[in-house]
């Protein structure tokens, strides 16, 4: 395996256990959560991103990441989740590592697909 893909492991159980010892494992202390490039500002700080993922989500969400492309500092993620009942997006993941491993910065780029006709683009083959 290699560093991203561990890492994305480690995301992905830490997100379905919501467990704080496991988010803890996958970002450094004084990490930064950037849920949109864009953002006015990070949640920053472990205490900050666990109390974060504590919050519920909309549902049970369905996943299909995998590492694109990555080297010793950056990994990019990309892939889609999908909240049944709720919204579908199309995902890319910044993953910033420091050297033990854990994410030191972590931003999202996601988007809904494009609906046309009451379908979403991707099951409609646009």
């Amino acid at each position: 395996m290699t560093r991203a893909s561990d890492w994305l492991d480690g995301y992905i159980a830490a997100w379905a256990s919501k467990d704080e010892s496991d988010v803890r494992e996958i970002f450094t202390d004084d990490a930064e959560y950037w849920f949109r490039p864009d953002d006015d500002r990070p949640v920053t700080g472990i205490d900050a991103i666990v109390k974060m993922w504590g919050d519920p989500e909309p549902s049970d969400p369905d996943h299909d990441l995998s590492v694109l492309i990555e080297n010793d500092t950056l990994a990019i993620i990309t892939g889609t989740v999908n909240y049944p009942g709720h919204e579908k997006y199309s995902n890319m993941w910044e993953v910033w590592f420091a050297d033990d491993g854990r994410a030191k910065k972590f931003v999202e780029w996601y988007m809904s697909p494009r609906k046309r006709g009451g379908q979403d683009s991707a099951a409609s083959g646009a």
